[in-house]
């Protein structure tokens, strides 16, 4: 007998003992969103969930269940396999915990794997973080690195949450560098799947004091920032962060690693050379025609980004602390002495 546990209950375990969510939907769905953490073994490919798709509405659901298990029993030792290799207690979940987790669920009893099926799958999941961001709550200051584009702002999130203090990486979840160029060699998120981190990171840090994040701007790629978060980080202590320009494009460079994407970056800066002074729009696709990516960077940088930049954060609504360095490690050990000079750091909290 399948044995269905509550969202509630599934949240409760993982924070008592280690457990294994696995979504047992297409590829393509699970990419499109899931609950963060879990492990994707598919009853269906994509296409043959697209075969028993179209079985369903153009002959009926009788002869979709009996081509699906034809499927689905051709390969039920790779896939019982698969869920051999997991060593902890397993939640199975499919779309609305409807006949694809119940399969996957009673399958596995049979051949003595213990699972459970989440009720309501991950439909159940994508309702409660709605409902999680709809409260508007969440205590924590925000402590927000601003600066130019190129500071370093990244790498040093980074390192702080490496170093144990609490981050909310806001591009890293979007997974999109918050500029023109900032999709190039990624896969943006999607709304549904940065949500989802988005809550699963809020909840770890409900009790920190504050939190790190990233002067980003309300949108980030194609996802939207809740405005109750926008507002608060605009509230917030601004730490904003000078470095010499040459330092500015070498980051630029090692992060963006335009040589490998050359046509993709002029297709992306035709898109903005229109808010550029023409010759210097000219200017900046010869170099990037030449691939010399440094000048082409300086040029977009004096031009383009950091006016927009001045222009974005001229009125600041929470407190400034400038933070001049050298370069990105500089600054990292500044901002950290900064915040322990005004009593808002103590000396090695939060470090593991």
């Amino acid at each position: 007998m399948v044995q269905d546990i509550s969202l509630l209950e599934l949240l409760e375990k993982r924070t008592k003992q280690s457990h294994t969510l696995v979504d047992v939907r297409s590829p393509k769905e699970f990419e499109q969103g899931t609950i963060p953490g879990s492990i994707n073994i598919p009853i269906f490919t994509d296409i043959e969930r697209a075969e028993v798709g179209t079985i369903y509405k153009k002959v009926g659901p009788a002869e979709a269940k009996e081509r699906g298990l034809q499927i689905f029993s051709q390969k039920l030792p790779a896939y019982i396999q698969e869920f051999r290799k997991i060593d902890t207690s397993i939640t199975v979940f499919c779309w609305r915990g409807g006949m694809r987790s119940k399969t996957a669920a009673t399958v596995l009893g049979l051949m003595d794997i213990e699972s459970t099926r989440l009720a309501g799958g991950i439909r159940s999941y994508r309702n409660f973080v709605l409902e999680y961001l709809e409260k508007e709550t969440f205590q924590p200051e925000f402590i927000v690195l601003n600066g130019f584009t190129g500071t370093g702002k990244t790498a040093i999130l980074k390192k702080l949450a490496c170093n144990g203090y609490p981050v909310i990486d806001l591009e890293q979840m979007a997974n999109h560098r918050g500029s023109i160029f900032g999709h190039i060699g990624l896969n943006p998120s999607n709304q549904k799947r940065f949500d989802s981190l988005l809550v699963e990171k809020m909840m770890d840090y409900e009790s920190t004091p504050f939190v790190f994040v990233e002067g980003e701007s309300k949108r980030i790629g194609k996802i939207l920032i809740p405005d109750f978060l926008y507002e608060k980080k605009e509230k917030g202590l601004q730490l904003i962060i000078q470095l010499p320009i040459e330092e500015r494009v070498r980051n630029i460079l090692d992060d963006y690693q335009p040589w490998g994407f050359p046509e993709r970056f002029l297709e992306a800066f035709h898109i903005i050379k229109k808010r550029i002074h023409t010759p210097v729009a000219k200017q900046i696709g010869e170099f990037l025609n030449q691939e010399n990516y440094v000048e082409a960077t300086s040029l977009l940088l004096e031009h383009y980004y950091d006016p927009r930049y001045e222009h974005s954060t001229k009125d600041f609504i929470g407190e400034k602390i400038i933070i001049q360095a050298g370069n990105t490690e500089d600054a990292y050990n500044k901002i950290l002495e900064a915040l322990e000079t005004r009593g808002i750091l103590a000396s090695n909290q939060f470090i593991n």
